[in-house]
């Protein structure tokens, strides 16, 4: 069952064009259209429930609880990494068009999510996972005021009120904080009470994890995989750019958060390999590109180290794409499947359901720049790996102290 029939993708109109070479802004819109498009086209015609399959991870924990959760998951983790595009103007007439065309699905389809005599309405009271869900529709709003302002009173108050049930759910004590805190910078910043309490003490515990070389642990252990970059990373850039404007109580601490962000950012550009496969360590690792979510985040926010090129982060960010997403068995009738390189069954965590992989969509994160920006207008370069495995001379790597 192909979950959008009847629908003109922007992949479909690209392939009708012979031998056409797509630039890589092409490329990406062109992925992001294939994963993104069945997901809101269902929700935005209430249908998200019907037509998404109800698959988890065979080494599933509560595969009940984890399918009546995965609708909340799924929309925090598309709208998260679409919501800059959502927020751009302009571009040619053919991505406007569908960005027109994504902003009536995602303003409808969280419509949908909202009425309670819909099909797609979404509870955010039904566990702890949801407390995750809640900050990644908050993170959306947060990047994109767009989608925020065009959603309408009535809308903001449900949204409001339904992250806000979140605040029943004990965090875990690990990257979780910083789901507490994102919900309370999103309400910070769209002028709602919020708990300052829930950001210190994520923030202050963040502090604590610091382990050197830009790196926290995630919890009071280490544990080498990406989260890092699924979350840590991001979240704490994206309530820094919040919180800063509401205090100066953390100036001290948010620039030792960007030094962090900075080097974090050159170690990630070094695991892309020449041909954009990466080290497949950790967990969460069926996550696919969104484990260079915090690489992408740095280059939207043109917060990029000077020791990289935003150009070379786009081809290395585009080779991470091709690589990930060239399997034939990466989607089965439309939809993502688990796995890393294509359907890999045996990569899922316990915590995997159809929502779950969804959270690639962050290395789309860069779309929200126009076409002008150096980002998409200069010329290919060469990335870390290319220059050092093909012989050229190339600057040492060297832990830095950012304590």
């Amino acid at each position: 069952m192909l979950a959008f029939v009847g629908s003109s993708s922007f992949a479909q109109k690209k392939s009708n064009k012979k031998a056409a070479v797509l630039s890589d802004r092409q490329f990406w819109l062109q992925q992001m259209d294939k994963m993104v498009r069945p997901v809101l086209y269902n929700l935005a015609k209430d249908s998200l429930r019907i037509a998404m399959p109800q698959v988890t991870s065979i080494h599933i924990d509560n595969k009940e609880l984890r399918i009546k959760v995965q609708y909340v998951e799924v929309l925090g983790r598309v709208l998260s990494g679409i919501a800059p595009w959502l927020e751009l103007e302009g571009g040619s007439a053919e991505e406007v068009a569908l960005r027109k065309q994504y902003r009536e699905w995602a303003i409808q389809g969280l419509k949908n999510s909202l009425d309670s005599n819909a099909k797609d309405f979404m509870r955010y009271d039904i566990s702890g996972q949801q407390l995750v869900d809640a900050s990644y529709v908050a993170y959306a709003f947060v990047r994109s005021s767009w989608l925020w302002e065009n959603l309408g009173k009535k809308n903001q108050e449900l949204m409001m009120k339904s992250i806000l049930t979140t605040r029943k759910f004990k965090p875990v004590f690990s990257n979780w904080l910083l789901f507490s805190a994102m919900n309370e910078a999103f309400l910070a910043k769209f002028g709602y009470d919020w708990d300052q309490m829930r950001v210190d003490y994520a923030l202050q515990q963040m502090e604590q994890w610091y382990v050197g070389d830009g790196m926290y642990t995630d919890g009071t252990t280490f544990a080498y995989d990406y989260y890092n970059s699924y979350v840590i990373h991001p979240y704490l850039a994206g309530i820094a750019s919040i919180v800063g404007k509401k205090t100066g109580s953390y100036n001290a601490m948010f620039e030792k958060i960007k030094k962090r962000n900075e080097r974090y950012a050159i170690i990630q550009e070094r695991l892309i390999n020449t041909d954009g496969s990466y080290p497949a360590t950790g967990r969460s690792i069926v996550y696919r590109g969104g484990a260079f979510h915090h690489l992408a985040d740095m280059a939207w926010r043109k917060a990029l180290p000077k020791q990289l090129s935003p150009e070379q982060v786009r081809c290395a960010l585009t080779a991470v794409i091709r690589k990930t997403l060239e399997s034939p068995t990466t989607y089965k009738n439309g939809w993502l499947t688990i796995g890393l390189y294509g359907s890999q069954p045996n990569l899922g965590d316990f915590y995997n359901n159809q929502g779950s992989p969804y959270i690639c969509t962050n290395i789309f994160l860069p779309l929200g720049l126009p076409d002008t920006d150096p980002f998409w207008s200069a010329p290919a370069a060469k990335w870390s790996a290319q220059k050092i495995w093909s012989g050229e001379d190339f600057p040492n790597d060297h832990g830095v102290d950012l304590r």
